[in-house]
């Protein structure tokens, strides 16, 4: 059966109307960049055919009523369909579950009494919005699908016409997009704690396509052993301010999925917007750094650590970017072998990584 069909994805938007920005100075992101962010996508994305627009979660800075709002009433614009999730700063508190679906009704959520749904978007596709947020008996929040979610996804995989495409978009990482990242303290929080029970539904049912964000990172992730690929899309407001467009293709041949990658090259008061947001990153990265060189697996002296941070500046755009390759020679080991280690997304067994913004995977 033949389909073909052009949709986008733009992650993280973290829209915030000048009011109610938060301006916290050690802030990788660039809030108050998002809703002129945002217009450039959207103007671009009016002059192509496409089907329909996906974002991922994190629509608003801290799930602010009057950001929702603004949202919905922008996206209720658009020409095409749109389909949105929550993202952990959409819903940041328990009391604030069982306000996000009522903002975006006309975005996936008309037939859903909870946080997630399905419905087919087109003719022989079917898309599944996960909800990933979940709080602890303590009101910590985490990525984790709860029983009821899962037995819901399984009731649905199950009775969905098996020549239908199923799409899933998810906020939490399902695979690892950097080496280590479900052990590492730092990583361990952008992913989905139990992902192995979502992979395992997903694969009995023959799904392929998971499209995630939160990490603010470009990276395409695939699983061998579950013949699985995870897209997760960088966010609007975080370098290198990127969002994609992807056209499905099926044949009797073969079945395709090309991504292009696309990223906001200047807006009004910032000409030289990637010059600019890399460095305000740079400029951001010694705190973070220096964590992720004393905690596990280094373990290194903070006074040992300081030393390297310098050679690590650009160490988290060039991982945002997507495709990155390192080479560290100033840099003693095992330090060396470490953030080497992160060229090319993750090398870790089962898993081999694609190319991150434009790549054809062959499913």
């Amino acid at each position: 059966m033949e389909l073909r069909f052009r949709f986008a994805i733009a992650s993280d938007l973290h829209i915030a109307l000048p009011h109610t920005i938060w301006d916290h100075p050690s802030r990788f992101h660039l809030v108050e960049l998002s809703i002129p962010a945002l217009e450039v996508v959207l103007e671009h994305l009016a002059q192509l055919d496409l089907d329909f627009l996906l974002l991922p979660g994190d629509l608003t800075q801290h799930g602010e009523p009057e950001n929702h709002a603004w949202l919905a009433t922008r996206l209720a614009e658009l020409p095409y369909p749109v389909y949105v999730i929550p993202g952990n700063h959409d819903v940041p508190t328990v009391d604030s579950l069982d306000k996000f679906a009522p903002y975006y009704r006309p975005f996936g959520y008309q037939n859903s009494a909870k946080l997630y749904y399905e419905c087919e978007i087109m003719p022989n596709v079917q898309l599944i919005g996960l909800n990933s947020n979940h709080f602890d008996s303590t009101e910590r929040q985490l990525g984790w699908l709860d029983r009821e979610q899962l037995d819901w996804l399984e009731s649905v995989l199950n009775r969905v016409n098996k020549n239908k495409l199923v799409l899933v978009m998810i906020h939490h990482n399902v695979l690892e997009h950097m080496p280590g990242q479900a052990s590492n303290p730092l990583g361990k929080r952008y992913m989905l704690e139990n992902t192995a029970d979502l992979c395992q539904l997903l694969h009995q049912a023959g799904v392929k396509l998971i499209f995630t964000g939160h990490l603010h990172v470009q990276d395409i992730a695939k699983c061998d052993r579950f013949n699985l690929y995870d897209i997760t899309t960088g966010s609007l407001v975080s370098y290198p301010h990127p969002y994609r467009v992807l056209t499905y293709e099926r044949n009797d041949r073969a079945e395709r999925l090309y991504i292009e990658s696309y990223r906001v090259e200047a807006l009004p008061g910032q000409p030289q917007l990637q010059d600019f947001s890399r460095e305000w990153m740079g400029d951001r990265s010694q705190p973070f750094m220096l964590n992720l060189l004393t905690k596990p697996p280094l373990n290194l002296p903070s006074e040992i650590a300081e030393t390297m941070t310098p050679h690590l500046r650009y160490f988290w755009s060039k991982i945002a970017d997507g495709d990155a390759e390192f080479s560290f020679p100033d840099l003693p080991s095992p330090a060396k072998e470490y953030f080497e280690a992160f060229s090319g997304g993750t090398h870790l067994a089962g898993n081999r990584p694609p190319a991150d913004n434009n790549a054809t995977l062959e499913l």
